[in-house]
């Protein structure tokens, strides 16, 4: 593992300084900024002042951060330190972690578009136990069938796709297409790597989590995070200690579960079942339409849009994405509605759908109970029995060490493996997530996800999500609801007509 500190923000005047070979190292901190911001509300002085003064006063500075952060609890102060940092050598498991923040930015390494070197961890808590042989032979194992499926299915989607192949411009992406499904079967041990930006507010609240946390990697993690920026901004990151809400509030519910819910874990249900809704939400959408365009209280815009026709709401809905193009959120308004789903999903599906950190995500551990996501070019190339057999062992591995070390069990896990997640989204949001996740490009298992939401969504909501699709379809679908093309036709988007379509799977 690797934590680097790649950059972190500082006042112009200092980068000004350093040009000119002036520079006061006390200044290199973005502690300046947060000072200077946080006086803005309580000082006449123009806002260049107060950070010039923040900048000749440093511990002046962080005194006063320390205050307003910790006596006055005014933490928004430490969203104007912003950190970037190079992650490298992490479990898969463990960037689960790193990107449950939902206010900070990330860009991983796919392992749909590299192909995997077979590189992984040995958690610490395996390290010297009676399991760390036998995982290590079934991390390897995996891997090694990574790259002979990887050969296999690179044959089989060339042979099946020989007009692509054709075209040497394609290669890349047909290879791509082989790595995605052959990385199915490698463990949640494999390492990868991410750029990261986050605030110092945000960066306190994950070192206070990973402080808390079951898994030994990620507190490691967390520690060397602090280790990076405690000298650079000691006044804005103050809460990075374990504490008893984040260390024993689960666990505690978990007991809890245990003495008063015995019995055994529910049945697997469909990749997306629609549990929860807001109630008419069709008329709650038209609603809100009328409170944002009027003086009426919502009351009122309920009753109005009550005795409205249909054609008069889908009126509504029309004129508000009628000059919406495929690179447009809906109106804010659309923001009223909610839908619950409960996803089971793969670990390599997971790895995509976590990203979507607008919608609200919890989520069971990984149970082999609830099966395994094969991708079906895995059996047409007849090497199903030998990726269920290396998942099967994965799994007798998993329940040997879940007796024992508990929170170490998940590493030996496969991609194929799955959880349950509770998905909460609005209706905007949503439409974010089908632009992205169904169009022809995207991954097919998260592809056949986020068109089945849509479809559960569109069945109580039909207005609402009058223009649900992927970016791909948006021209079309718009056409057919308007009677003509956006204004901005998805053809004039450089390089995208060019590129082929998806492939369509069915989940096993």
């Amino acid at each position: 593992m690797k934590l680097i500190l790649a950059g972190f923000n500082v006042d112009v005047e200092t980068l000004k300084e350093l040009n000119n070979g002036k520079l006061n190292h006390e200044t290199m901190t973005p502690e300046t900024i947060s000072a200077a911001y946080a006086r803005i509300s309580r000082s006449p002085k123009p806002v260049n002042e107060l950070r010039e003064l923040s900048r000749h006063e440093v511990e002046k500075s962080r005194k006063s951060n320390k205050n307003i952060i910790f006596a006055m609890g005014h933490h928004s102060v430490a969203e104007h330190a912003v950190f970037n940092f190079d992650v490298i050598g992490v479990s898969r498991l463990a960037i689960e972690e790193v990107e449950k923040f939902r206010l900070c930015s990330f860009t991983e390494k796919s392992q749909r578009y590299i192909t995997l070197e077979g590189e992984f961890i040995v958690p610490g808590e395996l390290k010297g136990s009676p399991f760390q042989d036998r995982f290590v032979a079934v991390a390897k194992e995996q891997n090694q069938l990574y790259h002979r499926l990887f050969e296999r299915l690179k044959e089989h989607v060339f042979a099946t796709h020989q007009p692509l192949a054709a075209d040497q411009k394609n290669h890349s992406l047909l290879e791509g297409w082989a790595k995605e499904d052959a990385r199915y079967v490698t463990p949640l041990a494999n390492t990868g790597q991410l750029g990261q930006t986050i605030n110092a507010r945000n960066l306190e609240l994950l070192m206070r989590r990973f402080a808390s946390h079951a898994l030994a990697e990620v507190q490691d993690l967390g520690r060397k995070y602090y280790e990076l920026v405690e000298k650079i901004a000691p006044s804005i990151i103050l809460f990075h200690q374990a504490n008893d809400f984040d260390q024993k509030t689960h666990p505690e519910l978990r007991a809890l579960a245990q003495e008063l819910l015995p019995g055994a874990p529910g049945p697997a249900r469909g990749p997306a079942t629609l549990d929860r809704y807001t109630p008419d939400p069709d008329m709650i959408t038209v609603a809100a339409l009328v409170h944002a365009s009027t003086r009426m209280n919502f009351d009122q815009c309920l009753a109005a849009v009550s005795t409205m026709s249909g054609q008069q709401r889908s009126d509504w809905v029309k004129r508000a994405c009628a000059h919406m193009e495929l690179y447009d959120s809906t109106l804010r308004e659309f923001e009223h509605v909610n839908f619950t789903f409960e996803l089971v999903v793969s670990a390599a599906c997971f790895g995509q759908l976590k990203r979507h950190r607008m919608a609200s995500q919890t989520m069971q551990p990984y149970d082999p109970e609830l099966g395994l996501t094969i991708p079906p070019s895995v059996r047409e190339v007849g090497m199903d029995k030998e990726f269920s057999d290396i998942a099967r062992k994965s799994e007798d591995l998993f329940y040997e060490i879940q007796k024992k070390l508990p929170h170490a069990a998940p590493y030996i896990l496969t991609n194929a493996h799955r959880r349950r997640v509770l998905f909460t989204v609005n209706a905007r949001e949503l439409y974010h997530v089908a632009r992205l996740r169904e169009d022809t490009h995207a991954q097919w298992d998260i592809r056949q996800l986020s068109v089945r939401m849509s479809e559960e969504a569109k069945k109580v909501a039909p207005l609402t999500m009058l223009l649900i699709c992927g970016k791909d379809r948006y021209a079309e679908h718009y056409t057919q609801v308007y009677g003509q093309p956006p204004k901005v036709a998805q053809a004039v988007l450089p390089g995208h007509e060019q590129r082929p379509g998806a492939r369509e799977k069915n989940i096993s």
